[in-house]
């Protein structure tokens, strides 16, 4: 089972965030094997990075630049299969929860 995440919790007890801008700009997109990162994969996941993972759906993508190839109900089948997690929608709220608190340093 996944734990629930402190994230707010934490947060609120630090004294020194710094501005969410100053993390990410406004119209910055976050590369999706940065917030995939090789420790939230190897902690939740069967696999070593995201890339790996896309490779081995069941799909003929290769990587994360191709997972739009991947068919959704197959792709929460699989996130199901291969990870701690239920479904896609939960590893990803997950994944950001690890990013926010990494570049937080929290």
């Amino acid at each position: 089972m996944v734990r629930e995440s402190d994230l707010a919790e934490v947060a609120a007890e630090a004294e020194d965030l710094p501005h969410p801008r100053d993390v990410v700009g406004e119209h910055e997109e976050i590369p999706v094997e940065e917030i995939f990162d090789e420790t939230f994969m190897q902690e939740h996941t069967d696999f070593e990075t995201f890339d790996e993972m896309v490779a081995a759906s069941p799909s003929d993508a290769e990587d994360a630049g191709e997972l739009e190839l991947v068919p959704d109900g197959t792709w929460d089948t699989f996130v199901a299969e291969t990870t701690v997690f239920e479904d896609e929608e939960a590893m990803v709220f997950a994944a950001r929860d690890h990013w926010v608190e990494t570049q937080l340093g929290l």
